[in-house]
């Protein structure tokens, strides 16, 4: 007699961030997007079928933005893994808009996004990314003085509520031995090329391979 093999439960893997996750998703008709999103689709589709991969990034978004779509965006989806990605803007704008953050309405806003989390999923494995910044100038540089005290908080709260990191910076200090450049990641020092996504989502599937619960 043949068995038939169970299945994975389904599940829907939520990503919501600013431009860097929305990648032109609505001008594409699977709502994916053209970065690092669509490669981890592409990865789950062939490796796990019956998952559901939802783009919810938006260009130009911050932490606050975040906060007030957060039910809409997020929670309504119930889904099961959860991927935030945000904070360049928030130190970005205050050099190119001048629209200033302080590091306690950041941590303020971080904070309300995994209160959310644990009060209404509190097994979803959630996994923060670590915003970065590629030098390809002086003036795309400086922005540095403003986010490194909030990947510092992104850091901290990650430790507080013990979800997963998707190091970035990391990812930034081993590449260049490779021979890559900060224009060839990111043209304009935030925005990812083809190949900063490519990194993006080979590092969030290794930090994944970690802490996903279908693994072990």
């Amino acid at each position: 007699m043949t068995t038939t093999p169970s299945l994975p439960e389904p599940r829907t893997l939520l990503f919501i961030g600013d431009s860097i996750t929305d990648c032109s998703r609505t001008e594409d008709p699977d709502g994916l997007g053209y970065g690092y999103v669509r490669l981890l689709a592409e990865h789950f589709a062939a490796h796990e079928p019956t998952a559901r991969v939802v783009n919810r990034g938006i260009g130009g978004d911050k932490v606050e933005d975040l906060v007030e779509r957060f039910g809409s965006d997020c929670l309504e989806h119930d889904p099961q893994v959860v991927t935030i990605y945000v904070g360049v803007n928030d130190s970005w704008h205050r050099y190119t808009r001048g629209e200033h953050v302080t590091d306690e309405d950041f941590e303020a806003g971080y904070r309300y996004l995994l209160d959310q989390l644990s009060a209404t999923r509190p097994a979803a494995p959630v996994l923060l990314v670590i915003p970065f910044v590629a030098d390809v100038s002086g003036e795309t540089a400086q922005i540095h003085d403003d986010l490194d005290a909030k990947v510092a908080i992104i850091r901290e709260l990650a430790r507080e509520f013990q979800h997963a990191v998707v190091d970035l910076e990391k990812v930034l200090e081993s590449v260049w031995t490779v021979g890559h450049t900060p224009a060839g990641l990111a043209n304009d020092g935030v925005h990812p090329t083809i190949a900063g996504h490519r990194l993006i989502a080979d590092e969030w599937l290794r930090t994944f391979a970690e802490v996903d619960p279908s693994r072990h």
